[in-house]
């Protein structure tokens, strides 16, 4: 009996170093198709903007619940110091971070709309622009009018 038991925990880390692995092996794909002329020094520049642009998703009471929990998610995802790669490897420890923030946003504005990231975007122009090659939006933008909480 206790053999079976330890076979059974062993059986269970293997699939679960399997799935991280797989995991890891899409991140890479992801980043070897992620479009070049973003760096992953711009990705962390835009880092205040992009974590409040996700904070700003989430608490739009107009968009769907389910975008809004992904973005939650999303945000806890970042908060935790658990990741699919650590943050202490360099370079990729803070990619892997980039690459999944850039995936959820994608998804988000295939549903709620390229509008929603206008709308919430904090920054500059230019970082939406840098946000729109990250998440393959390159369409352009209007510029955007200074409101009263900017």
């Amino acid at each position: 009996m206790t053999d079976s038991w330890w076979q059974l925990a062993l059986s269970i880390l293997a699939g679960l170093a399997l799935v991280w692995l797989l995991l890891v092996g899409a991140l890479l794909v992801a980043a070897r198709r992620a479009p070049d002329r973003t760096t992953l020094t711009d990705v962390l520049r835009l880092l205040p903007d992009v974590v409040r642009l996700l904070r700003r998703l989430a608490a739009d009471p107009t968009l769907p619940r389910g975008v809004r929990w992904r973005l939650w998610l999303l945000l806890g995802y970042l908060v935790l110091p658990v990741d699919l790669v650590p943050d202490f490897l360099p370079v990729i420890g803070y990619a892997d971070d980039a690459l999944v923030v850039a995936l959820v946003l994608r998804s988000v504005t295939r549903v709620a709309g390229p509008e929603a990231l206008d709308r919430h975007w904090p920054g500059t122009p230019e970082g939406l622009a840098a946000v729109r090659r990250l998440t393959r939006l390159d369409a352009p933008t209007p510029p955007r009018r200074a409101g009263p909480g900017d």
